[in-house]
């Protein structure tokens, strides 16, 4: 079971670091990633990163966010800089041991899930 937790209410140009913990998290069979579900709006990709710390930002936050991974406490880090309103959203890690670096933006073939954690941007 994935446990996601770091959200909370914040200002414009604040920042946050969310967590994703689990057992074996950051075992190198594993890729983790973070997506983001704003209200009336579809499962958005983040970031996602699998062994030897290879990782993958989308556009939308490049160069805000970062995402890293502890493998000594099997917890996978989203730091989000430079906060904007639009990053308001229910923030979700993932899991899978199988999946390809062309299929990360669809959340479909993400095995394992945590329950997601609030992040509010006030402007």
């Amino acid at each position: 079971q994935l446990q996601a937790c770091g959200g909370g209410l914040v200002q414009t140009g604040d920042s946050l670091r969310l967590s994703c913990a689990a057992p074996g998290l950051t075992s190198s069979r594993m890729t983790v990633g973070w997506f983001r579900q704003a209200p009336g709006k579809e499962r958005e990709f983040v970031a996602a990163i699998r062994w030897f710390s290879v990782s993958k930002v989308s556009d939308s936050v490049k160069g805000r966010f970062t995402i890293s991974r502890d493998g000594a406490k099997n917890t996978v880090f989203l730091q989000m800089n430079s906060l904007r309103p639009e990053d308001t959203a229910v923030y979700f890690c993932a899991a899978d041991s199988g999946i390809i670096v062309g299929s990360y933006s669809d959340p479909s073939r993400w095995h394992y899930w945590g329950q997601g954690t609030l992040v509010t941007v006030s402007s």
